[in-house]
């Protein structure tokens, strides 16, 4: 396996460090080799080299299996050309289209809803957002002063990958799938995400799948979240609803995410950078840590490596335990320890599985 190490800004010098711990400790444990490469980004790569974006970065995550990519804070960047976001760069030139956030619950740990597994799987390259949908230009524009409009982008082979990706993962867990839309009124453009969808379920009829309009979805989710386990959605009907799924047990903290593309798979925690509390030790690494523990199982089930999955349980369960265990946790969570303590717990945790 070959893996990039994107450090991002503020918080990520310290979230992504105790990641690469604990991923390395998963991968001794099981034998898994894997070749690291720390890649300059974001505003440190900025200060040193020129850009946020150094040249040569993309080729160079060209040639590897996956990276673990930080928050970036791009908000605060110089506004030149060479200050880019480099998010939507990576997700777009990678074909990452496919936004995997899991949101799980832990007993002990204050939330909303207790017994919640589920993941909401969200079409990432198309949508309203528009950054995102047209290859030049922008998917908004004002053509007066007093008119806007906003382009919403849905196509059939854009629906067909983000579908196959969420029935393939319900595969690995509850076999449940639930399609949300609202081809209520958006005839044409739901419309054409829920075809699919209906035709892709023919191909897993192991697989359950069930739909739902986007509103009601949305109240039921905050009422009964356990019923849930895959949910697969077009853009940004994934962007709110996953947020509101992160609120229900226990916020961003605890809201890990992967982008997956055809090749390539980016790990990236679902929070920000977290500027007011950077350097201070005290960012929680959950969300960063589960996102690294999320690229070893897609990776291992992408090129069938069983190591990979084995690591990736490893993690899961030595997470699970210092959760339960409420020893090790960051001031978030409900305990006092700093941002090195509680990945050295993981650490721990997985020596002792």
């Amino acid at each position: 396996m070959k893996i990039g190490i994107l450090e991002g800004d503020d918080i990520g010098h310290e979230v992504v460090p105790e990641t690469v711990k604990v991923m390395r400790a998963a991968a001794e444990a099981t034998g898994l080799e894997i070749d690291w490469h720390p890649v300059p980004i974001g505003r440190k790569a900025y200060d040193t080299l020129g850009h946020t974006l150094p040249p040569g970065t993309l080729e160079k995550l060209e040639s590897l299996d996956g990276w673990v990519l930080g928050p970036i804070g791009h908000m605060a960047y110089p506004k030149v050309p060479e200050a880019v976001n480099p998010h939507p760069i990576l997700r777009k030139h990678f074909d990452l289209f496919a936004n995997i956030r899991p949101s799980l619950s832990y007993a002990g740990i204050e939330s909303l809803h207790q017994n919640v597994d589920l993941v909401i799987v969200r079409e990432n390259n198309e949508g309203f957002q528009p950054d995102r949908n047209v290859v030049a230009g922008c998917g908004e524009f004002r053509p007066t002063h007093d008119v806007t409009i906003s382009v919403r982008v849905i196509t059939r082979a854009g629906s067909s990958k983000v579908l196959h990706e969420a029935f393939k993962l319900a595969r690995s867990r509850r076999k449940q799938v639930t399609v949300v839309h609202k081809d209520t009124v958006f005839k044409l453009g739901c419309g054409m995400f829920v075809e699919e969808a209906k035709r892709i379920a023919a191909e897993y009829p192991d697989v359950v799948m069930n739909e739902a309009i986007v509103d009601t979805f949305a109240m039921r989710l905050v009422m009964t979240p356990q019923k849930y386990d895959v949910i697969v959605t077009t853009n940004m009907f994934g962007d709110i609803l996953s947020d509101e799924a992160a609120g229900l047990v226990g916020g961003l903290g605890l809201a890990p995410g992967l982008s997956a593309g055809p090749r390539h798979a980016m790990a990236q925690a679902t929070h920000g950078s977290a500027p007011d509390i950077a350097g201070r030790g005290i960012a929680n690494p959950y969300a960063m840590v589960m996102s690294g523990q999320m690229l070893l199982d897609w990776l291992g089930r992408k090129h069938d490596v069983a190591k990979a999955r084995e690591a990736a349980v490893l993690i899961e369960k030595a997470v699970g335990t210092v959760m339960r265990e409420k020893r090790s946790l960051t001031a978030d969570l409900g305990g006092t320890s700093k941002t090195h303590e509680m990945g050295d717990a993981i650490v721990r945790a997985i020596g002792q599985n």
